[in-house]
């Protein structure tokens, strides 16, 4: 079992050989709670892509599909696409059924996307949050991959204390399935197991950014709840995310 904590790693990683290897990608606060929450709320399919240009030429490919994202963790706007607006920004609370029943959304973000990008060539790649967490554990620890890489989608280029610690709640409860990990998980079970959690996120960077905007602040609270939905979500062979039974 391997962990990596930062964007740095994305590119060796997508040039790394993951055959036989099961991804699991965190982006905590928002992009893979929102995908979680889209999937809750009925939506069929999410395309994820790295790019803002790439999210537009997959509309042109899909035109009943929402555009969904965020730059700086703001919702993509006409200005920064040479006139397109986005439909829905990475707010987890944006994916209500009412928006999303039914439909294929194309989503990009600042780290989120890149970082299930960098998961393509994966044997099985997971989309995981703490909204999600023991159905995903659930599931590996019968599957019980070969190879597993834990995945941390990071803020900017910076780790992400919130990915670290479900990072380490995935390493505790998969702890005996693996005789070997690397430091990097050995590092996230120790913060895991020692540290509040909750409390914990509230103090982190990121978290503490989002609370001081008001149109984002309940994102946090949201994207902290344990175990909402009783399923995991896996991409399809066509780039597609979706919600496993």
């Amino acid at each position: 079992m391997q962990t990596t904590f930062t964007p740095a790693d994305f590119e060796a990683l997508a040039q790394t050989d993951l055959s036989g290897t099961t991804c699991v990608v965190l982006d905590i606060l928002r992009a893979t709670s929102s995908m979680i929450t889209a999937l809750a709320n009925g939506a069929e399919q999410i395309l994820p892509v790295a790019t803002i240009e790439e999210a537009l030429a997959a509309k042109a490919e899909h035109p009943e599909a929402l555009l969904c994202g965020e730059r700086d963790g703001l919702r993509i706007t006409a200005a920064q696409t040479g006139g397109t607006e986005f439909d829905l920004g990475n707010s987890p609370r944006e994916y209500t059924a009412e928006m999303v029943a039914g439909k294929t959304l194309i989503t990009t973000t600042t780290n989120g996307t890149r970082a299930l990008r960098a998961c393509a060539n994966a044997e099985h790649t997971l989309v995981a949050s703490f909204l999600n967490l023991t159905a995903t554990t659930d599931y590996l620890r019968t599957a019980k991959p070969s190879q597993l890489v834990i995945v941390c989608g990071g803020t900017y280029e910076e780790e992400a204390l919130e990915d670290t610690l479900a990072a380490g709640a995935l390493a505790e409860a998969l702890w005996e399935k693996y005789d070997e990990c690397d430091d990097a998980t050995q590092t996230a079970r120790l913060l895991f197991t020692s540290a509040p959690v909750e409390e914990t996120i509230l103090q982190a960077k990121n978290a503490q950014r989002l609370l001081s905007l008001p149109d984002l602040a309940e994102d946090v609270e949201h994207c902290l709840q344990s175990d909402r939905y009783p399923f995991t979500a896996t991409v399809a062979a066509n780039g597609m995310i979706r919600r496993n039974a």
